[in-house]
């Protein structure tokens, strides 16, 4: 053999090892979704109880780990980004979002994309760490997203240690992580999510009902099936409690938009868009809950400069509520995507 083409050989053995070292690695360290639980973590200032005829509210923010604030754009929305500009943006947009979650002082707070350890992509700021400690509620925590390295694109996204995070008012009597159906398959899912539902219960004082509260984050990036296999199985789970006697609320980034919400054009179908829910989908005794009046997200095909005539924005955040809940508000807080691609939604209801 002659040595030119040797030295290829070796080089391309060497190549293909060190690839299947790191799938051996990646595939070793993933998330483990049949292992993996909910964390609760009790705080002092969670002390409330419910009644039937009390008010609850209920806030749903997709964060995005405070790196897809108004400065960002995001290379899978056709964007440049791996992450934010610098770690100062960052520290800025976890202030920003701590400060509104406190102001706005929901009963339960659905966060979605929180870090739950240090993360590349978030430049190592603890960030579920910091809800907790500056909150004092009682915390829910379920990962979604574990990779020791995620290995694209160039420069590589890296490290990721994140998930759904449920702050309580009301002692956590139960908390349950509930995995999700997942459209990829070996090798791409080592690397990518592994979504889930995360169940809480509240005892409903005078009565032998629960309220049933779910937090979620469903599909994004894939070809729809994801997001219909992910959303059946919320379906059952919603009916199931229901026929039980609870109150129910399902609530988060469903990255699908709701029959009835259609405010906002598509500016350009190449693009990302969601899924749809429609109303027919629903278990009896169900209804969609959404403001359709403001944006709840935005695409991140380039930075936010206020021009919404020129930005592709959804309606895909919003609540699943049963009819023994009476609805007596929704609003999406409009913060104009300073600290994240999605607003905030809060939902106030009356346990009847």
């Amino acid at each position: 053999m002659k040595k030119p083409l040797k030295i290829i050989l070796i080089i391309l053995a060497v190549i293909v090892g060190l690839i299947a070292a790191l799938l051996i690695w990646l595939t070793a360290t993933q998330l483990n979704v049949k292992t993996e639980t909910a964390v609760v973590t009790h705080g002092e200032n969670s002390t409330a109880a419910f009644a039937p005829g009390d008010d609850v509210s209920i806030l749903t923010w997709n964060v995005g780990y405070a790196g897809l604030g108004e400065e960002s754009d995001f290379f899978m929305d056709g964007g440049k980004q791996v992450r934010a500009p610098s770690k100062a943006v960052v520290e800025k947009n976890m202030d920003g979002i701590v400060s509104t979650v406190k102001e706005l002082d929901a009963d339960f707070t659905f966060l979605q994309e929180i870090e739950a350890d240090p993360s590349t992509r978030s430049y190592g700021i603890e960030e579920a760490e910091r809800m907790r400690t500056e909150t004092g509620l009682d915390t829910a925590h379920a990962r979604n997203y574990k990779c020791a390295f995620v290995p694209y694109p160039i420069p590589p996204i890296g490290k990721v240690s994140s998930g759904i995070m449920t702050l309580s008012s009301a002692p956590i009597a139960a908390a349950e992580r509930i995995a999700l159906p997942s459209p990829f398959k070996w090798p791409v899912s080592v690397a990518n999510l592994k979504r889930c539902l995360l169940v809480e219960r509240v005892p409903v004082e005078g009565t032998e009902k629960e309220l049933v509260i779910i937090n979620l984050h469903l599909e994004a990036y894939d070809d729809g099936e994801g997001k219909r296999a992910q959303t059946e199985q919320l379906m059952q789970i919603i009916a199931a409690e229901y026929r039980n006697g609870n109150y129910v609320i399902a609530g988060g980034d469903f990255n699908q938009t709701f029959e009835g919400a259609d405010t906002f054009p598509v500016l350009d179908e190449s693009t990302w868009q969601p899924g749809k829910l429609y109303n027919s989908e629903l278990p009896a005794g169900f209804s969609y809950v959404f403001d359709a009046s403001k944006p709840t997200c935005r695409l991140l095909d380039k930075p936010y400069d206020g021009d919404r005539e020129n930005a592709q924005l959804y309606v895909i955040d919003g609540f699943i509520v049963s009819d023994n809940l009476k609805v007596n508000l929704i609003q999406t807080v409009d913060l104009n995507f300073q600290y994240s691609d999605h607003n905030p939604v809060l939902l106030q209801v009356t346990p009847q």
